[in-house]
């Protein structure tokens, strides 16, 4: 990376900005999706082998059996989480879903091994299927389909390094927020509340058991780790009379207008009851549970340093990133270049623009308002993104008593049934001048996840493509729009504008790059401060405690900068390679409609479907 090295003073300076930025990005630009473990991770019915009966003997019976089949897929993974089934589904009995547990599943081992049987049956049924019989919709998904599952079969016997806790991301700091958020309607959905929410204690010793069968096998995580999400636990332990998940579900209930003063008081007491009995015991149970299991960690290095770690590793990227990248070696050499490129593009406007190297450290965007900031960017975006679908928003606040535990701002997914009411929470402790609110509004609303959502939904018809979750393209393209939002008239120079997107893309272009190092290629955290030392003053001392943060960021959230980066990268690609075989003929809100339509996917498949809209768009043009 030659790049590094040159005019190093003034990247020093940026990168030293953007670097604190960062070490919080998976937390900060987390699109809070449903809490569903991924398949063969946890959830569902505790059956090993399921059948299911294909017959086709044309292509009406072939198309009638898929369908058949994804409608079981539906059920069933939404089935096995009454929280995933609350918050996927407004009305789950408009789609025959009407017995299901009121509980956050089956979080063990052997219900992983379990579903991952049930998965392989699955598997093998799709396989019958001939996809040259189905609609064009229908091979689509029948692609997509196949690859996620031919993903998650390089998996196989690597239960065991999945990380249900983890800093900022982990089930224990995203699960209070997501039940913070179950809608209450009626009285049902009060009983349906205060029933899941009895059972938290009982679901946190399922997860520690987890843990504690990790340590045994020796994959337990770090001391360091430990200790972060211990005092992320910390922040539930207030007493239950002034606890955000009493303070939430009170001024919830205030909303529901038909129920009596006496009802209200006693569901009030009845929920304060259960935070106290059950809520706080679990976050109690998790810290005395981990702080007996710290020491037990037998590496502090890399994935690649366990047994199959490497392979495990490899796994997180076919199934997680979904690349067209089919080496890490060449994933690692595709980011470095881009890297490069975007140093190259700093070196060149600093150059024609000295002004920049000290706007960048006090710069400020024209809006600061979430409200205003939003419509802003619907009016800027009309020329190069399709029509911005009707949608329903409010923005709220994060709780002040988890402000520290979460990042600058997320989108809460709604149900794929009432997709157009949308929240978008803010944490104004966290939206400063390091994570403008400007950008990261453009990432989470307008146009980045909820745009994008709503988008999708309003257009597609398969209900299990609707339910599917493929964080790279949905981070690849909401920090690609957020990058975006640097060049529109935001009251920023178009110089410093630009300035800014290619340096943020540079920086987590490294971050990305120190993930694949230090878990694929076992990089130590002596190359890790080697790598990081030329952008800090020799007798800072900075340059230990940031290397020390970002070695134990990767090792606690494998493939996580991977997610964001290189979907991002995987758009550039298919976007540049559209402008070079194009020409004049392209239009960037041809392309973005593309990417929109096809909607959330793993790249390959993406790819695939981009060169036939390649050619076709050609050919029409």
């Amino acid at each position: 990376m030659n790049g590094l090295s040159e005019n190093y003073n003034w990247k020093k300076r940026l990168f030293l900005l953007v670097l604190c930025l960062l070490m919080g990005l998976t937390a900060g630009c987390r699109q809070y999706d449903r809490i569903s473990a991924p398949s063969g991770k946890a959830g569902g019915a505790d059956s090993s082998e399921s059948e299911y009966e294909i017959y086709h003997q044309g292509s009406s019976q072939a198309r009638e059996s898929f369908e058949e089949l994804c409608g079981q897929l539906f059920r069933e993974q939404l089935s096995s989480s009454f929280l995933t089934l609350h918050y996927t589904l407004l009305n789950p009995e408009d789609y025959g879903i009407t017995d299901y547990e009121k509980s956050f599943g089956d979080f063990s081992l052997d219900n992983m091994r379990a579903e991952r049987q049930k998965q392989k049956a699955l598997h093998s049924a799709f396989a019958q299927i001939d996809p040259e019989l189905l609609d064009q919709e229908q091979q689509l998904t029948y692609r997509i389909l196949m690859e996620a599952f031919e993903a998650e079969d390089t998996g196989d016997g690597l239960e065991l390094y999945y990380q249900p806790l983890a800093p900022s991301t982990g089930i224990q700091a995203q699960l209070p927020v997501i039940l913070g958020e179950f809608t209450l309607r009626n009285r049902r959905d009060i009983e349906d509340y205060l029933t899941l929410l009895d059972n938290i204690d009982e679901y946190y010793q399922q997860i520690l058991d987890f843990e504690k069968q990790k340590s045994q096998a020796g994959f337990f995580m770090t001391d360091a780790c430990v200790d972060q999400i211990t005092a992320e636990c910390e922040a539930y332990l207030l007493p239950a009379e002034h606890n955000f998940m009493t303070t939430i579900f009170n001024q919830q209930l205030e909303n529901i207008e038909d129920l009596t003063e006496e009802e209200k008081a006693d569901y009030r007491d009845r929920n304060q009851t259960i935070v106290a009995e059950s809520f706080i015991p679990a976050y109690q149970l998790l810290i005395s549970g981990l702080q007996e299991l710290k020491g037990t960690c037998l590496n502090d290095q890399g994935l690649c340093y366990y047994p199959d770690g490497a392979a495990y590793y490899e796994y997180l990227v076919r199934s997680s990133v979904g690349t067209t990248y089919e080496t890490i070696e060449e994933l690692q050499e595709a980011i470095s270049r881009q890297v490069n490129d975007d140093l190259t593009a700093m070196s060149q406007i600093l150059k024609e623009h000295p002004e920049t190297a000290e706007q960048i450290e006090n710069y400020q965007f024209s809006l600061t308002d979430p409200n205003e900031i939003l419509n802003h960017l619907r009016d800027q975006i009309t020329e190069d993104f399709p029509e911005c679908p009707e949608c329903h928003y409010v923005t709220k606040t994060v709780p002040e008593d988890l402000a520290h535990t979460l990042g600058p701002a997320f989108f809460l997914v709604p149900p794929i049934d009432d997709y157009d009411h949308c929240i978008i929470y803010i944490n104004p402790d966290s939206t400063t001048s390091l994570q403008p609110l400007y950008s990261t509004l453009a990432h989470e609303g307008i146009p980045g996840h909820m745009y994008q959502n709503a988008y999708f939904h309003s257009r597609c018809t398969s209900d299990i493509r609707r339910v599917l979750s493929f964080i790279s393209y949905s981070e690849g393209w909401a920090f690609y729009v957020e990058n975006y939002s640097y060049t529109t008239d935001n009251g920023l120079s178009p110089e410093l504008g630009r300035l800014l997107a290619h340096n943020a893309a540079a920086s987590l272009g490294i971050h990305a790059l120190m993930d694949i190092n230090i878990n694929y290629f076992g990089w130590t955290r002596q190359q890790v401060r080697e790598f990081l030392n030329p952008y800090f003053s020799s007798d800072s001392g900075e340059e230990g405690d940031v290397a020390e943060a970002v070695y134990n960021t990767m090792l606690n959230s494998p493939v996580d900068y991977l997610n964001y980066y290189v979907g991002y990268l995987e758009i550039l690609n298919m976007r540049d390679q559209a402008m070079e075989t194009l020409g004049d003929r392209f239009e960037l809100k041809k392309f973005h409609e593309f990417l929109l339509d096809i909607g959330p996917a793993p790249f390959t498949v993406i790819n695939d479907e981009f060169h036939v809209w390649l050619m076709t768009y050609g050919l029409q043009s």
